[in-house]
Parts: C-alpha cells; sequence; structure tokens
C-alpha cells in the first residue's frame, strides 16, 4: 500500500499542482475586463451573467495563448514542472499545409490550463481546511456527513477520521490535476503534424551535413597522415646526407598538418552544432599544392591535364579535389612505389578524372602496412553517385590499379 502511495507523494505531483494553480492565479488580471460586459447588462439573470462572464474571461485567456512568447513560456515550464519531454518551438517557424485547428491548440491547453488549475485550488483548498478544521472544530459549527439523504452528524473520533479522509482527498485532487495536465500537454503543446515534418526535414539535412563532413574529415585526415608518415621516414633517411631535403619534408608536414587541423575544427564545429568557422574551399585550383605535397613524400606523380580544369567552379570542383585527394592518398599508401599517373580532362559536358598506379608491395622510406577503415573506396563511390556521375575502382592488368570517375557539369552552371 506505501509502495502504491509513494509514487502519488513525488515533488513531481505537487510541482505539477502548483503549476496548475499558478496558471490559474495568473489569469486573474484578466478578471476584471471579464466582468464588464456582465456589469452593462444587470437586468440580466444572476446565472446569465456567471456563464457570460467565465465565457468572456475563456475567450480572453484564449487570446492570450496566441502570442508566440506564451506558448514557449508554456512549453519551458511544462516541461520543467510536469516533466513531460516537450521540444522547444523554433522561432519564427511558419508550417505550410497546417491544419487551420493548430493554431488554436495552444489557446486551448491555456484555457484548460487555467480551469484545471480553479478547479483543483478550490476543491483541494476546501478539503484541506475541511481535514485541519474538523478535529479541533475550529471553525465552531457543527460538522455533518451526508449521503444519498441521509446526514450524519460528525463529532468525537469520526471528526478525525472526516479530516484524514479529507486530506487524502486534497492529494488525490493534486494528483488528478497533475495527470490530466500531464495527458494533455503532448497533444496541445507538443509538435503539431506538419511541425513534425519541418522537423524530420531538418533532421534529414543535419545528418546529410554530418555525412557530408565525416567524409570531408576521412579525406582530409587520411590523406594528412599518410604523406606525413611518408615524409617523415624520408626525413629521417636523408638527414644527415641531403639536410635540405629532410628541411623540405618537415616543411611539407607543417603545411599540411595545418590545412588538416583547419579541416578538424571546421568539422568539429559542425558535429557540435556550434557556429563553425567558414568551411575550408579547396578546388581544383589548389591541385598544384597537393601534388608537392605528394612530391615531397617521395611519390612521383604524372599529371596530364586537359581543358580547363581551373575554370570548374562550385561543388564540382570542390568535389573534384576531393575525389582526387582520396585516389592519390590510396596510390600513395598501397601503390608499389612507381610513378602514379593523373589524369584531368574539363570538357564542355563533365569532368573525367582518372588515377593510375602499380599494385604490389611498396620499398623505400615509409614502406610498410597502412592501416585503412575500408571507407576509402565506398565514401568516393557515394560522393560520385550524389553527384550523378559514374565511379569506376579495380585492377588494370596485373600490375596496376585504375580510378576513374566521370562528372557531369550541373544544368545551373
Amino acid at each position: 500500500m506505501i509502495r502504491g502511495i509513494g509514487p502519488l507523494l513525488r515533488g513531481s505531483t505537487y510541482a505539477g499542482a502548483l503549476f496548475a494553480y499558478c496558471g490559474a492565479l495568473a489569469s486573474l488580471p484578466l478578471l476584471p475586463v471579464a466582468l464588464l460586459p456582465a456589469l452593462s447588462w444587470r437586468s440580466a439573470p444572476e446565472s446569465v451573467q456567471i456563464v457570460l462572464v467565465l465565457l468572456v474571461w475563456a475567450v480572453l485567456v484564449g487570446v492570450a495563448g496566441l502570442a508566440r512568447p506564451v506558448r514557449r513560456a508554456l512549453v519551458v515550464s511544462a516541461r520543467r514542472l510536469l516533466r513531460v519531454p516537450l521540444p522547444n518551438p523554433v522561432a519564427g517557424r511558419r508550417t505550410s499545409g497546417s491544419p487551420g485547428l493548430d493554431r488554436w491548440r495552444t489557446p486551448l491547453w491555456l484555457v484548460l490550463h487555467v480551469a484545471v488549475g480553479w478547479t483543483g485550488a478550490l476543491a483541494s483548498g476546501v478539503l484541506f481546511v475541511m481535514g485541519l478544521s474538523l478535529p479541533g472544530n475550529w471553525l465552531g459549527g457543527e460538522a455533518r456527513a451526508s449521503l444519498f439523504g441521509t446526514s450524519v452528524r460528525v463529532s468525537g473520533g469520526w471528526s478525525w477520521v472526516v479530516a484524514a479522509v479529507c486530506l487524502l482527498l486534497a492529494v488525490a485532487v493534486c494528483v488528478v490535476v497533475t495527470k490530466t495536465l500531464r495527458w494533455s500537454a503532448p497533444r496541445l503543446l507538443g509538435p503539431s503534424a506538419a511541425e513534425r515534418l519541418a522537423l524530420a526535414a531538418e533532421r534529414e539535412l543535419l545528418l546529410a551535413e554530418r555525412n557530408r563532413v565525416a567524409h570531408e574529415l576521412h579525406d582530409s585526415i587520411g590523406h594528412t597522415l599518410t604523406a606525413a608518415t611518408i615524409q617523415a621516414a624520408v626525413a629521417g633517411e636523408v638527414l644527415s646526407a641531403d639536410p635540405a631535403a629532410a628541411r623540405a619534408a618537415m616543411r611539407s608536414i607543417e603545411e599540411s598538418t595545418r590545412a588538416a587541423l583547419e579541416d578538424l575544427d571546421y568539422v568539429l564545429g559542425v558535429l557540435r552544432e556550434e557556429q563553425s568557422g567558414t568551411a575550408p574551399a579547396r578546388t581544383l585550383a589548389d591541385l598544384p599544392e597537393l601534388l608537392d605535397r605528394l612530391r615531397h613524400a617521395g611519390a612521383v606523380v604524372e599529371p596530364e591535364l586537359s581543358g580547363e580544369p581551373a575554370q570548374v567552379q562550385g561543388t564540382l570542383s570542390r568535389a573534384a579535389y576531393r575525389i582526387l585527394q582520396e585516389g592519390l592518398t590510396n596510390a600513395l599508401r598501397h601503390g608499389a612505389g612507381g610513378p602514379i599517373t593523373l589524369k584531368v580532362a574539363a570538357g564542355p559536358d563533365g569532368l573525367e578524372l582518372t588515377v593510375v598506379n602499380r599494385t604490389g608491395a611498396r620499398t623505400g622510406p615509409g614502406a610498410g602496412a597502412f592501416p585503412t577503415s575500408g571507407h576509402g573506396l565506398p565514401g568516393l563511390a557515394e560522393r560520385v553517385r550524389l553527384l550523378h556521375g559514374e565511379f569506376q575502382a579495380g585492377p588494370d592488368g596485373t600490375q596496376h590499379w585504375r580510378l576513374t570517375v566521370r562528372l557531369p557539369v550541373p544544368v545551373s552552371a
């Protein structure tokens, strides 16, 4: 029995009742305005005047609920006091196609809040006063209990029983008030169907953005770590024999890691939903710098550029740079150390990218197995698919590996 009553006596129940009673008290300033129609119609019966006052009062309370700040305040207070998981309403949201009744959900909640608050406050107040006054007959009157026309005088030990029942009923009223508001809050203060669709669309865009920055992070950090590992090995090999080459390798490591740190800072800002800086926009115009870093790592790159790659702009140029960066990184990581052939052909209808490298075990400084996540080629394929391009990767003969990507020029370009 005690276990069953325990949850009813928790702080959340009293907090919910307090929330309801405060809502009732907050409506008091509107009562004088609601009395004006009744005062101007004194000839009407008293019952009609009471009904008229209550109707005008309810209308005024409902109109107050149309203000967006009121809804936000109600959502925050209901979440904290009623322990209802309600999302914050988005400021300035306009949901097209939303049913006309949606805008009246908050006024309806406010009217219900005030009605339940006043009903609970009056009922629990009367019961509480009776529970305290009956045992000592503080009111100086005679207490009687009536049921089905039978009236019984309450005195002696029965007064304590009735007092205990009154106090329990006061607690029950608090529980009913809280349960009523907890049940109605998600239905009236929660997001409407149109708002839920808008929130789902925002969530989908956020997940797509996080997926994109994950690809960016994989491409940038994977390339930098691969190149830096090989460059550090090269610097260690030639440190005594060719200090100038070693210094060049260390400068290349510094430049590539600085660029990777910029990418990392941006990605972490996006993942933390913070206001991060502008996304590093590396395009095909930065391709010579990428090739220089590879040459400092000891790679032999043979570029073949045709058309006007530098004239490719926007998303296509940025995507092409990341594709080439990942393709060259894979060639450096898994290639046999021979020359890497890079072809970039920019035409009026699209852009063709090709990376060819020798396969086999790498020899020389930096040789050895590189850890791989296995997300490189699938990530490239997904990036190309989103751009409506063609992706091919696989052996080219017995000693080479070929990566070929064809990207169409956007119609808007």
